[in-house]
């Protein structure tokens, strides 16, 4: 049976499941959900897709699962890719997906939000400057870690890997500049060299441009 993912191009977070499902190989399709025009703050989606009024959803036969680091594990656990091998993997990998929302995706998402999807009259600047300080840290962190390794947990592709990647391969600034972090950018190269990958706006429905 064909697996559904409910989701839309400019969503980071959609994008991690997106590219968990494809890069394993598995049979899905995506449903694109009209963000921009209210559809997860709708009463229907909220009683029919998500309570939580967020993508992604995954659904599998009669399974739903929201949040995308639960889609990655389910993923994992039920189809066997990208969840460690070992207990210590698997511990390590839950570690870099709890960091990353936290610390990497949150304040990127927001971030880019705030710069590329709001009236330039309405961008809070102090706001932008907070919060590209704090992804300056999430940044360091991650190209030190990557010093000296292909992969952020153990000599293969993990979902550690495919949680902070989620922001990183937009087009849109919001103070990210590849070049100025010489690991990030070579893991990067790494998962953009995994069979079927592609960028955010090739794997889901759904870009700005169609707003344009």
């Amino acid at each position: 049976m064909t697996m559904k993912l409910y989701c839309f191009g400019e969503s980071g977070h959609s994008y991690k499941a997106a590219l968990a499902l494809q890069l394993a190989g598995l049979d899905w399709q995506p449903v694109q959900v009209d963000f921009f025009n209210g559809e997860t703050r709708s009463e229907t989606y909220r009683a029919e897709v998500n309570e939580m009024g967020e993508c992604p959803v995954l659904v599998d036969g009669e399974t739903r699962l929201t949040q995308s680091g639960v889609i990655q594990q389910y993923l994992s656990e039920t189809y066997g890719h990208f969840g460690g091998t070992t207990p210590e993997e698997r511990r390590e990998v839950l570690r870099w997906v709890l960091w990353d929302n936290h610390k990497l995706s949150s304040m990127a998402g927001m971030t880019r939000f705030l710069m590329n999807f709001l009236p330039e009259d309405k961008r809070p600047a102090e706001v932008i400057a907070f919060n590209q300080g704090r992804l300056k840290s999430a940044y360091q962190i991650l190209d030190a870690h990557l010093e000296e390794r292909d992969w952020i947990v153990g000599d293969a592709p993990t979902n550690a890997d495919l949680t902070c990647c989620g922001y990183l391969f937009y087009p849109e600034p919001f103070g990210f500049d590849r070049s100025a972090w010489p690991a990030v950018d070579r893991w990067l190269t790494n998962i953009q060299g995994l069979p079927g990958w592609k960028a955010p706006y090739d794997l889901m429905p759904g870009s700005p441009a169609d707003r344009t």
